[in-house]
Parts: structure tokens; sequence; C-alpha cells
């Protein structure tokens, strides 16, 4: 063979040897990416990853027909640690790299911009909190940029898209990029379909030119901080499928041109300030997912609505909308959730909605409903949650809605709904949450709940229920939290059957006809926080084994047959000590005011107020989710002989009521420690002895009543640095002297002081005049601790009668000495009584109180 025909086999083995080392090094460079990700990644992905194996039958691995990597696929793959782009972007003809859903993170990514052939690049969902993009214009080929939600922050290099023409589908949202105005890159790619931009720092309006992107099919710009109204331009895009604008600043109405949107299925500008009516959307019948809450929009609902054949979720939430719905909404559409609750619509709830056997959530409360429940719901097998609160239907529940199987929760509080609680409610096996308060319904409560096991807040309050409390309500769901029977007809002893480990924490019971003691079966509710028992009748001494409920912060129970001394003396020890409302008025406690309870309510003690928003209490519990569970916590107390009911309790918030019993004794000091109680109520006993000058540390204090008993002495000067002080009562007791005057004592009129002859100034007309003010030595003395006999024993009244008898005693017996010298039996008086004074010191002295004041 001669020479010259050798060179094309030389040639082709050449080619053939360039090719293999070409492929040889896309084997290494992918090699050396298992070995990089496998050290620090829990994944299967590199198990196909051998050198025995072909490299295009790896895992996530393509190739072209010369047997180069084209495409690297490993999304989804639990990837960790930091990806090798130096050396993967020396893959010489790869055009997809995707390793979305993973959790790789940087450092610097500035080697990207040697992948210059890729056509589709995906780094989206993963962790490169910190990190910037870089500059990428040298990415000319790319059809498919995904980079949305990956932590990158910094200013995005908007410039780079410039080269991007080809640009198909560009996904930077939910990424903390400074904030910029709108690119204006961006306008220019005319062949984007998919435009994510939401949550990445993008602010101002939308600008007009967004129209020119007609082929564009999804265009999310949510969660940003853009203004102004959303261009009538928008109108062009009729190719969307989907709008996303949700949690911005827009204003104005929707634009006219919505209605050339036909293909729209999903439209959300929820969260904006928006206002007109929905006219524009009457032409959408294709919507799939209408969400607009939170906005201003106003007008009724389009009779269009009601033959929407696809639509599924519809949510209006807070707004202004008025008038009926559409009556036939639901009837051909397969809706799964509406919410239209906080408006002004009026009219019957639509029959149709569950009509095709698909609803699940259905949201209606606060509105201005009327007519009954609609009895076609009770076949609504499907339906889970169920609000028609704060309504004003009427009519009974329909049989079969009590017993829905798959649903979690049912409120109809705040309505007209009239009945009973039927049997049926045996069915409801998935019920958690049931709230029927403030209604006229009625009978007794039937035995049968005690079949939903997985209750976990029963609310029937304020209804006209009556009979006595089911014996299984103390133990027949563990997960139980709340439990609210409050203002109806219950008659008979509360159940002796709480049990062990129960996770009640609110037990209401109050305004009913309940009797008997106290069960001792509450020992078991370990977690309660609020209990109120008030106003019934219930006949037992103070529960002092109530010092063990440690998580006990509210204890009501005014106006029953309580009586004898509070607490239990012989005990020691910390307990009560998260107590902040204790309420025990209008009993028959006697005995001395609970001084060692008063020494350990440290929820009284310690300020909280530095939180920067509200604590309340029951927010730790899952419960709170829902807007009808922030009554469950409230109580009701006497202010200014009004009754004033808290709604939710505020974790500051702390009273003490002892009023209206026999309560003997001295106002102890050690109440001055509860230095953020706002009411102290002790009025309407027998309580003896002076005010607590230690009251004037209770700096927090809002409301303060001690009349009518039998507190003697002046109103302590201190009292004036109460500056929050909006009442004050001391009418009805023996107090003397002047009034306090200046700040908050300025504002209180005559009443606060009716009924007590000794004192003087103002508001008062009697004046405080030298011949009314008493002596210097006798107001030092009623100023002396209550241990002092002398102040305790005698009236202002006997002391000046005691000051006369006695200088007219002395002016006779100056006369006698005068003229006859010392008689010596006067001498023996004066000197043992001279002998008596020099001893009474030691005897007298007041003993040092431990563990006071502080």
């Amino acid at each position: 063979m001669s020479r010259p025909l050798l060179y094309p086999f030389y040639l082709l083995f050449c080619f053939f040897s360039l090719l293999s080392g070409i492929q040889s090094d896309d084997l290494q460079i992918l090699m050396k990416l298992k070995s990089t990700l496998l050290q620090t990644s829990n994944t299967t992905a590199f198990i196909s990853w051998e050198s025995s194996n072909s490299m295009c039958n790896f895992t996530g691995i393509n190739c072209n027909s010369g047997g180069f990597v084209t495409e690297i696929e490993l999304s989804y793959q639990n990837l960790t640690g930091i990806l090798p782009l130096d050396s993967i972007c020396q893959l010489q003809s790869l055009e997809k790299l995707s390793f979305g859903f993973n959790y790789l993170h940087g450092p610097t990514m500035d080697d990207l911009k040697n992948c210059v052939k890729l056509q589709y690049l995906d780094l989206g969902n993963n962790l490169f909190t910190g990190w910037s993009v870089p500059e990428i214009s040298s990415l000319s080929q790319l059809r498919y940029l995904h980079l949305n939600a990956s932590g990158f922050s910094g200013t995005f290099p908007w410039k780079s898209l410039q080269n991007m023409t080809g640009l198909v589908r560009l996904s930077l949202g939910d990424n903390p990029f400074k904030p910029s105005p709108f690119p204006n890159e961006v306008l220019l790619l005319t062949n984007l379909t998919w435009l994510y931009l939401s949550n990445c720092g993008i602010q101002g309006t939308i600008p007009a030119e967004i129209g020119n992107l007609k082929e564009l099919i999804n265009l999310e710009l949510a969660d940003n901080n853009m203004t102004g109204e959303i261009p009538v331009e928008i109108g062009n895009l009729v190719n969307l499928w989907q709008l996303e604008l949700y949690n911005n600043s827009l204003t104005g109405k929707l634009p006219i041109g919505l209605r050339n949107l036909t293909k729209l299925e999903m439209f959300d500008s929820s969260r904006n300030y928006l206002e007109g009516d929905l006219s524009e959307l009457r032409f959408l019948n294709n919507l799939v997912s209408l969400h607009l809450f939170e906005n201003e929009l106003s007008g009724q609902v389009p009779a269009e609505f009601g033959k929407f054949t696809k639509l599924e979720n519809f949510s209006l939430y807070g707004n202004n909308f008025i008038g009926p719905l559409p009556p036939n909404l639901g009837s051909w559409a397969k809706i799964n959730y509406i919410d239209i609750a906080a408006n002004f619509f009026t009219g019957p709830i639509p029959p149709d909605m569950c009509k095709q056997g698909t609803m699940k959530w259905l949201f209606m409360f606060e509105n201005y409903l009327t007519g009954e429940i609609p009895a076609s719901y009770a076949n609504c097998s499907t339906l889970r949650r169920f609000m028609v609160n704060n309504n004003s239907l009427s009519g009974e529940v329909p049989i079969g809605i009590w017993g829905l199987p798959n649903r979690n929760l049912i409120d109809i509080s705040l309505n007209d709904i009239e009945g009973p609680i039927t049997s049926d409610i045996k069915n409801a096996k998935s019920l958690t949450y049931l709230f029927a308060g403030n209604n006229r319904l009625s009978g007794e409560l039937p035995a049968a709940i005690c079949n939903v096991s997985f209750l976990v807040i029963l609310d029937i309050s304020k209804n006209s229920l009556k009979g006595k409390i089911p014996q299984c309500l103390g133990n027949f769901s563990y997960y139980l939290r709340v439990m609210n029977l409050r203002m109806n007809n219950f008659q008979g002893t509360i159940p002796d059957t709480f049990a062990k480990g129960n996770q009640l924490r609110t037990i209401v019971f109050n305004d009913n006809n309940l009797e008997g003691l106290l069960p001792k079966s509450f020992i078991n509710c370990t977690n309660l926080e609020v209990l109120d028992l008030g106003n019934n009748m219930i006949n037992d001494l103070f529960p002092y084994w109530f010092e063990a409920l440690t998580n006990l912060q509210v204890l009501v129970l005014k106006s029953n047959k309580f009586h004898g001394p509070i607490g239990n003396h012989n005990t020691s020890g910390v307990f009560f000590f998260k107590l902040r409302i204790l309420d025990l008025s209008h009993n028959e406690f006697t005995g001395l005011l609970p001084r060692n309870y008063f020494e350990n309510f440290n929820a009284m003690m310690i300020n909280d107020e530095c939180r920067l928003e509200p604590h309340y209490m029951g927010e730790s519990v899952q419960y709170y989710m829902f807007q009808s569970v922030q009554n469950q916590d409230s109580v009701v107390l006497t202010v200014k002989g009004l009754e004033i009911k808290l709604q939710r309790i505020l974790t500051t918030f702390t009273t003490i009521d002892l009023s209206s019993n026999k309560f003997q004794g001295v106002i102890p000091e050690v109440l001055g420690r509860l230095t953020i109680l706002r009411l102290l109520n002790l009025s309407h006993n027998s309580l003896t002895g002076h005010i607590p000058s230690s009251l004037a540390k209770l700096s927090a204090l809002e409301s303060l009543d001690l009349s009518s008993n039998s507190l003697t002495g002046e109103i302590p000067l201190q009292l004036i640095d109460l500056t929050f002080l909006a009442m004050l009562n001391l009418s009805q007791n023996q107090l003397i002297g002047p009034i306090p005057q200046g700040k908050q004592f300025a504002t209180f009129e005559n009443n606060s002081y009716d009924g007590n002859l000794g004192l003087c100034g103002f508001p008062l007309s009697i004046k405080c005049s030298t011949n009314k003010l008493m002596p210097p030595l006798l107001a030092s003395i009623f100023q002396e601790d209550n241990n002092y006999s002398f102040a305790r024993g005698f009236g202002w009244k006997a002391v000046l009668i005691g000051y006369g008898c006695g200088f007219l005693f002395g002016l006779v017996m100056g006369y006698v000495v005068f003229k006859i010298g010392k008689p010596q039996w006067l001498v023996r008086i004066v000197e043992g009584e001279q002998n008596n004074k020099k001893r009474r010191p030691n005897n007298q002295r007041p003993r040092q109180r431990r563990n006071e004041c502080i």
C-alpha cells in the first residue's frame, strides 16, 4: 500500500484518539463531581456512577450522538455541599445543568460564566444564602433560567439578560435581592412564556410595556413593594393562564383589559388596596382559582359567577361587598374552597355550593346572611370546615350536619339558631372544634357528644341548654383543651370525672345553676390556666388543693356560696405563682386576707410589658388559628360597679377582687409587692386598721376600691404617686385627716370619700382649717404601725376628749403643786408611770416582719 493511501487512516486514527481523549475528560469531570458531592451528601444518585459503566448511562446524565455529556439532571437528589462549577463548566458540550431542590451552597459562582453553551440552568431551591449572582451575560444561549428560592442576595445583574433574547422561562423569585425598580431588560425578552419575579425586591409601578410580553402564560409579581395601578396593557397578555399580584400596595380599579384574559385560570391579587367592583371578571369563565381577599373592593358578585363551571377556589375575604351571592353559585362547579367572610353580604346561603360533592372549606362568617342553613348541606360528606358565625341565621341546624363524618370544624356561633344539638353528633368522628355559642339552642346536651373523641374545643356558651352536664364530659377526649358552657341553664353538680393526664387549659362554667361541691378530680387538670365557675350556687369551702394547679392563671369563683377561710395556712412553698386574675367576690368567706397567697403571686410582681407585641393567654395553643377562639379565655370583671368582659386576656392584666365577703383584720403590707396589679377590690368586708402606705408601690394600679369597711387613720400621702389610678373608692370607712392633693387625686369626686366624717379638703366642701387639723402629735400617733393598740382602740373623738381632760387635770395639779408643794401620793404615781414608760418601748416595739416588702 502506498504512503498516500495511509493518510486517511492516519487522520481517522487521530480523530478517534482525540475523541476518546475528550470523552475521557468528560468522565473524569463527572467522577470529580461524584467524589465532591458524595462526601457531604446522603444520596443514592451516584450508585450507577462507576467507571465500569458507560458515563452516558449514569443516573441523570445524557449524551449526544458523539458520546459527549450534554445534560446533567440531578434535581431532587438530596445533595449537599459545594457545586464544583470550575470543572463542570469544562464540559464542552454541556447544554443543561439542573440541580434544583437540593441543599447546595456557596462559595462564589464566578465560574458559571464559562458554561457558554448552556440552554437550561436550574439552581433553584438551594441554599446559596449570602452569595450574589455573578455577571452571566456570556450565557447568551440560555432559554431557561431558574435561580428562584436559593437565598441569593445583593444586586441581581439585570444587564446580563440583554444578551439572552431567547429566554423562554425566567424564575428569580423568592430571593432577598436589593430593592430595584422593575427591570427594563426583562421587558425586551419578548419570547418569555414564564416570568416569576415574586418576592425579590422589585418596587415601583408595573410598567405598561409589560403588555409587550404577549407570549406569557404565567406572570408572578407577588410579595414585592409594587405601587400604582394595574396597567390596562396587561389585557394584551391574552395567553395568560396564571396572574399573581398579591401582597403589594397596588391601588385603583381592576383594569378594563382583564376581560380579554379568557384563558386565565389562576388570578390572585389579594392583600392590596384595590377598589371598585368585579365587573371585568364576569367574562373569565375558565377561572379555577380567584383570590381577591383583603382589598377595598365593593359592589355585588356578578351573576355570571354562578355559571362558572371550573371554579374551585374562591376567596373575597375582607372587602366591602354587598348584596346576595348568586343563587346558583356552585351549581355546576366542583367548588372546593369558598371564603367570603368579613364583608356585607346579605340574603341566604346558596343551596348548591356542595352539590357536586367536593366542598371542603366554607367560610362565610361576619356578614349579614339570613335564613336557614340549607338542608342540602347535610349531604356534604366532604365538608371539613364550616364557619358561618357572626351572621343573622335562624332556624334549626338540619339533621345530619351535626354528624358530618369528615368535618373537623363547625362554627355557627353568634346567630339566632335554635333547636337541639342532636344525637347524630356521635357520627362526627373527625370533629375537633365546635363553636355554637351565642345562639338560642335548647334542650339537653346529648351524652352522644362523648363519642367525639378528638374534640379540642367545645364552646356551647350563651344558649338555653338545660339539664345536667353529661358525666362523661370530663374524660371523653384526651385532646380537649377548652370547655366553655357559660351562660346556660345547666343544673346539678359538676361531674367528678376529670381524668388524669387530661389536656384541659380552660374550663368556663359561669352563669349556670350548678350546685354542690367542687369535684376533687379538678386536681387532675394539671395544665389548667383558666377556671371560671362564677355566678352559680356551688356550696363549698375554698379549694386549697388548687395550690397544686401550678399553671393556673385565672381563678373566678365569684357569686357562689363558698364559705370559711381562704387557703391552707398550714402549707408552705410556692403555689399560685402564675395567677394573674383572682375573683372571689360575693361569697361568704371569713377570716383574714390570705397573706401567704399574696406572697406567692409572682405573676403580679414581674413586669412582662417589655414585649414588643401584646401576648395573650393561650396563644401557644394551636386553636388560636381560629377567630372564634379569641373569646374562649374571656372573663367578666367588675370595675366601678360595671361588669366588663375581657374578650382576650393580656398576660399583663392582673386583678384581685375579694369584695362582698366577711373578711376581717388588716390589709397586709405584702400587697405592696404586687407591683403590676391593675385592679384591687377589697370593698364590702369588715377590714380594720390603716390603709397600708405600701399600696403606693402598686405602680400599675388603675382601680382601687376599699369602700364599706372599717378602715381608720389618714389616707397615705404616698398614694398620689399612683399615676395610672383612674378609679378610687374609699367611701363608708372611718378615715380622717386631709385628702392628698395633686396628680390623679385631683380627678376624683366626692363619692370617692362619702361616709368618712373625719376627712377634709378637695373635693369635699369641708376645708382643712387650722382648728380642724389634728395636732402633729395626734397625726403621728395615727401613722404608727397597726400593732399599736392606741391607734386601733380609739376614734378621733375619744382622743380629743382625752386631750381636753388631760389639759384640765394638768391645770389643777399645777395649782396644787404651786400652793402646797409636791404631794407624795402624786410623786409616787408620776414616778411609777415614768418607770413604765421607760420599759414600754421594749415591750411594745412592733415585731420585725419577715419576707415582707422588699
